[in-house]
């Protein structure tokens, strides 16, 4: 019996467009369309200024689009209040950025207990599953250290466990290795791997580099405000280039 995929991100002709502070507006998306499945692990590229940091703000309930609907577990986001914004993305969705928003003056055990602090959740249980989000990412030994004291690929991996604590179903990474070595990065990258492939964990991750969305399994290719390519990762990125230079005609 086929696998039954459920739908976790929905959008459908969506257009964002920005005013410009010397009059006038500026579209950055153009009748955006993609349907993203629980399990799946997606690469969202393009090249800077394509729309695609856009396309995850709206992924991530962080802002919203100026016409089309995008459905988050078949809600349409769009008619929600600010305050059911806030719970969406305290509730359903784990972050995870380039520059790790870590607060520096709390250690690492209370940045990671801080989303469930937003949650009601007591002391005691955001303790008991803040240590467990630090053995899974193996800084168990760390949790009284600040995020100064702290490597980039150690910090990335706290933002991880602090994304994670929630139990998220879905994780949005923007740019997570921009910030790390190659090395450090390609850990993190395979950490991802492993949060897909061993508890179903959906990955929608933006970057600008063929190499790391090699990592994923899916691309859907941006360029100037348009997607021009959904499907498999391909072998060489020639076949985005193409995409490109369609787009361009």
């Amino acid at each position: 019996m086929k696998k039954q995929t459920i739908p976790i991100i929905s959008l459908n002709k969506v257009n964002k467009i920005f005013p410009l502070a010397v009059g006038g507006s500026q579209q950055v998306l153009f009748d955006i369309n993609f349907t993203i499945n629980s399990g799946e692990f997606v690469a969202i590229m393009g090249p800077s200024g394509s729309g695609k940091s856009t396309c995850m703000n709206i992924i991530g309930a962080l802002d919203g689009a100026t016409s089309g609907t995008y459905e988050l577990y078949g809600k349409d986001i769009s008619t929600m209040t600010p305050d059911d914004l806030a719970t969406i993305r305290n509730e359903y969705i784990g972050f995870v950025f380039q520059n790790f928003n870590l607060l520096p003056k709390r250690t690492v055990l209370d940045n990671i207990m801080m989303p469930l602090m937003y949650r009601g959740i007591v002391m005691r249980d955001r303790i008991t599953r803040a240590r467990e989000m630090l053995k899974l990412v193996g800084l168990e030994n760390f949790e009284v250290y600040y995020p100064t004291q702290l490597s980039g690929g150690m910090k990335q991996r706290v933002a991880i466990a602090r994304a994670l604590a929630g139990n998220p179903k879905l994780i949005l990474a923007d740019e997570p290795t921009g910030s790390l070595d190659s090395k450090m990065g390609n850990e993190i990258l395979k950490f991802f791997e492993k949060l897909n492939r061993d508890f179903g964990i959906t990955i929608v991750m933006i970057t600008h580099e063929f190499q790391i969305s090699q990592y994923a399994r899916r691309i859907i290719h941006i360029y100037d405000g348009r997607i021009t390519y959904d499907g498999p990762v391909p072998k060489s990125e020639t076949i985005l280039l193409k995409s490109e230079k369609r787009a361009k005609k």
